[in-house]
């Protein structure tokens, strides 16, 4: 049996005893029927592409993007629509002429280095949402400079409102900005696969590209490094050092530094799992942080990740394999973001592995290897041994699987369980606890 893990896909000790639990101050979106099909874990031979990665169990090995440079960023510059004919406009330029304003590109300068991504704008006064990676430099700097650019070439500068490395949304506010163009968000729980996928975003600095594609899956999980995390938080994911190729979520390049740098209260490197859209719109380094939108131009999710076929940091580009944050969490995350700083995440109090892995189980699902007394899964009478294979109506075909669904849920929130034992499936209420 390989080594347990709690449900975040990271090592824990069965010591750990989850902290109180407490009610989500913000409003999610509403929930609705997903789909039962399971999704096996097909990409683990894709190496990590852009600039990071790190070991999927049941998910994927994604590589996180951002275009950075130890010196310099590329400024970007307005956005221009051309329509040379609109008698012949596809949905795609409609939905470029009308969400076009709402997405931003961000230069972020701190900690010895410099990088740009995108975001997009949630409110006229001028918060902007984009990834965690983007905002802070991956963990090098918790004050970072940041210039954001918006379509029409107007430039502001702007603070970090709130950050938060286990779902890599960050939400900072430009100075002095009235009046902006709201994105507006679409429920990503009614996605279906084979939904149109448009993404809007810079690309190595290339501020306003576009590219279009479809919903290619849906509830993936995908795990990447980070060295954002802070440390006692660190200390509910500790886990080995993965065999094989490793990475970073920058390739930085300081003079005098060897190690990617950090902010002084994050871990070395920790491995997050995040659930994901997954997408064939072609997306690069510097897309991250930009918006997924649906053929009515709302936003489905937030551009974090995407496989390539490249050894280590190599930055291949896209191969059609690109990942997103759901609309749904992010909005979440983004609203706790604002209103307290900090977001919440769910904690299951369950050390589990792959079941695949275990000569002894014969369904696919997350293994139970022990619970943490007075913890979530054992008040709601999940044992070891179990398998859960359903979380919230999500299929679970491994411990990353279900650490990403768990980590959607605010501290609090309740969830559906559904778990195998001794070949009969049962299903239980689960009160999640809260990782902290």
């Amino acid at each position: 049996m390989s080594n347990p893990t709690d449900a975040s896909g990271a090592h824990q000790p069965e010591t750990q005893t989850p902290e109180p639990s407490h009610d989500s101050t913000t409003a999610t979106p509403p929930a609705t029927k997903r789909s039962s099909l399971p999704v096996a874990p097909m990409l683990a031979a894709l190496a990590v592409g852009a600039l990071v990665g790190g070991v999927a169990g049941g998910g994927v090995t994604a590589g996180v993007l951002a275009s950075t440079n130890s010196s310099s960023v590329v400024q970007a510059q307005p956005a221009a629509i051309t329509v040379n004919d609109a008698e012949d406009a596809t949905v795609v330029t409609g939905v470029v002429a009308s969400t076009m304003p709402s997405v931003v590109t961000l230069q972020v300068q701190g900690g010895g280095t410099a990088g740009n991504g995108s975001g997009v704008i949630l409110s006229e006064d001028g918060y902007v949402l984009t990834n965690n990676h983007v905002a802070t430099l991956e963990g090098a700097t918790s004050d970072p400079a940041i210039r954001v650019t918006l379509s029409d070439g107007r430039i502001f500068d702007a603070e970090l409102t709130g950050s938060d490395p286990i779902a890599d949304l960050a939400v900072v506010k430009l100075e002095g900005a009235s009046d902006l163009p709201p994105i507006e968000f679409a429920d990503s729980d009614a996605l279906n696969v084979g939904d149109r996928a448009i993404v809007i975003g810079a690309p190595l600095g290339l501020a306003g590209s576009v590219s279009d594609g479809i919903v290619s899956a849906l509830n993936r999980s995908i795990t990447v490094r980070s060295s954002a995390v802070p440390e006692e938080i660190a200390e509910q994911l500790q886990t080995e050092t993965p065999e094989g190729d490793t990475f970073d979520f920058w390739d930085f390049d300081i003079p005098g530094q060897e190690d990617a740098p950090n902010n002084g209260g994050a871990s070395a490197s920790q491995t997050i799992s995040l659930p994901v859209i997954q997408t064939d719109a072609a997306i690069n380094p510097g897309n991250s942080g930009g918006a997924l939108l649906d053929d009515q131009g709302r936003l489905i999710g937030i551009v974090v990740a995407l496989a390539s076929t490249g050894g280590q940091n190599g930055a291949a580009g896209s191969i059609g394999v690109g990942f997103s944050i759901p609309s749904n969490f992010a909005q979440r995350v983004a609203n706790e973001l604002i209103e307290d700083g900090t977001a919440s995440h769910g904690l299951l109090g369950a050390n589990v592995t792959d079941s695949i892995n275990d000569a002894g189980s014969d369904v696919i699902g997350a293994l139970v290897d022990s619970v943490t007394p007075g913890g979530a899964a054992d008040l709601a009478g999940i044992r070891s041994g179990d398998v859960i294979t359903t979380f919230n109506g999500v299929p679970i075909t491994g411990a990353v699987d279900l650490t990403a669904q768990v980590r959607t849920l605010a501290a609090g929130d309740t969830a559906e369980v559904v778990f195998v034992r001794s070949g009969n499936a049962q299903s239980v209420t689960v009160t999640v606890g809260e990782l902290q």
